[in-house]
């Protein structure tokens, strides 16, 4: 008797091969055809889970976003609640981390991400996506700064936001070549502005 397929475990493995073609080659390497090999499927398989090109990139792109929602979870915003000093800014630090390269898992989600904000500036199909996603991190960030007090949450999880944008664009192209160690102090002493303010 054949075994079981799993097709929702099958999906996820066309998606993570998706990844590492978008961190290896970039948006433009990345086909249908490409991902069959990668992922040890023929075509005609990797089409029975998506209808086209297009429907396995919004997929790829939503999964991103997935996951960084799920470590969001992690860190409710109202455990912030009465925390000050050290704590409060390492636990905000915490929360942030969450949205940067800090680890290998991390790195390659930012990667993703960054090519498919990319792509959003010429290809509409992705701009509901990418702009969910930013809408939703911006909520988050003014949440947390609002139960820690924070004069003006809005405006500083703008400039939360830009950080983070900023911070993992240096750290996962030659532009900036931004080491994790660097990066955790650059948004540390932020994060102690903000929390000073």
């Amino acid at each position: 008797m054949p075994a079981r397929i799993d097709a929702e475990q099958r999906r996820r493995d066309v998606v993570e091969a998706a990844f590492r073609l978008l961190v290896a080659e970039g948006f433009s390497g990345l086909s249908l055809r490409k991902v069959a090999v990668e992922s040890g499927l023929n075509i005609g398989s990797v089409r029975h889970y998506f209808d086209d090109h297009r429907d396995l990139l919004v997929a790829a792109a939503t999964e991103v976003g997935d996951r960084m929602g799920q470590r969001l979870i992690r860190h409710p915003t109202e455990a912030l609640r009465g925390l000050t000093g050290k704590q409060a800014v390492d636990a905000l630090q915490a929360l942030v981390e969450e949205l940067l390269p800090v680890d290998e898992e991390r790195r390659i989600e930012s990667i993703v991400l960054l090519e498919f904000i990319l792509a959003a500036r010429v290809n509409p199909i992705f701009r509901p996506v990418t702009e969910q996603m930013a809408a939703d991190m911006r909520s988050v960030l003014t949440e947390a700064l609002r139960v820690l007090a924070v004069p003006g949450p809005a405006e500083h999880a703008e400039q939360v936001a830009a950080l983070i944008g900023g911070l993992a664009i240096d750290a996962v192209t030659p532009h900036g070549s931004l080491g994790v160690d660097r990066l955790r102090k650059t948004l540390r002493a932020h994060l102690n502005s903000v929390l000073s303010a």
